[in-house]
Order: C-alpha cells, then structure tokens, then sequence
C-alpha cells in the first residue's frame, strides 16, 4: 500500500535484494507502517543516484512531506556518502538519507547471524528506542551522521 502523499511520508529506495530486505524488516516493526513504502530493487548504487534524479526529484518537489531514504552499498568505499549526496539536488538534501552497510549487506547477515530482515527489525528497533545497538555495529557506525538527521526529521513520522 502507498503513503497517503498528501501527508509526510518516506519512500525506501534500495540499490539491491538484500538493502530491499533489511527495508522490508525495518518497515514490519513499525506499529503503523501506513507512511513508509519500500520500492523497488534499482540494481547498483549509482542507478539509485541516476533513478531518484530522474523519477523521483519532481515528486519531492511537488509534495514537501516526502523524505527519501536511499539504501545503498559502500562497497569500502570512504568517499561514497560524500559522491552520492554531491548528486542530491541542494534544495532537497535535508530530506534524502542516504544509508547503508560499510561493505555489503551479505557481510553484515554473516558477522550478525541474521537474515537481512531480522537485522532490519533490530534497525527499527534502535531508531524507536534511540539505542545503538544494531547501528553501532562496525560496519554500520559510519551512519551516525545520517541517523542522527533521521532521528529529526523521519522518526516523527513513522514512531
């Protein structure tokens, strides 16, 4: 079911399976999942960059609730948080989130034991809770930045 996009809402962008996954287990511990929707796979990081310009910047232009969370992999990669918001428009930065694990989501489940929805709930978990728990996980810190402005802008809307 699609948020009402009249009011605010989030839209989960994931660049592949296993970011829709841990989406998804984030998305089924809300007690009231009505203002977030999770779309579907894109298929690389930078398609996730390419598909949100092109399909999805006129929409948060046109409705201001929208807040964007985009799920992608860092691949190692220290410099992939700063390349991919340099290609978020500047008027819309403090409403996209950029996210994701350090490498790939694959090494979290292993290092963690847990499906990628297990790991998703525990995600949700810690944002209701404001632990951290899960997100302190080596291969998660590296988001403090971003959940800290989630905790401001998203966490009203969906805890």
């Amino acid at each position: 079911m699609s948020p009402n996009k009249h009011l605010p809402h989030v839209l989960v962008l994931p660049e592949d399976d296993a970011n829709r996954q841990l989406a998804n287990g984030f998305h089924l511990e809300l007690a009231s999942p009505r203002q977030i929707q999770v779309l579907p796979v894109v298929g690389g990081w930078m398609e996730v960059l390419e598909s949100f310009n092109s399909d999805h910047v006129s929409y948060m232009n046109k409705f201001p609730g929208r807040l964007m969370i985009l799920s992608i992999d860092f691949d190692d990669q220290e410099d992939r948080l700063e390349k991919a918001k340099a290609r978020i428009p500047g008027h819309l930065i403090d409403r996209v989130f950029i996210l994701g694990v350090r490498s790939e989501p694959e090494d979290l489940k292993a290092d963690l034991g847990s499906s990628c929805e297990t790991i998703g709930g525990a995600m949700a978990r810690d944002c209701r809770e404001r632990t951290g728990m899960t997100w302190g996980h080596p291969l998660l810190r590296h988001n403090a930045g971003e959940i800290e402005r989630l905790h401001e802008r998203v966490r009203p809307v969906l805890f």
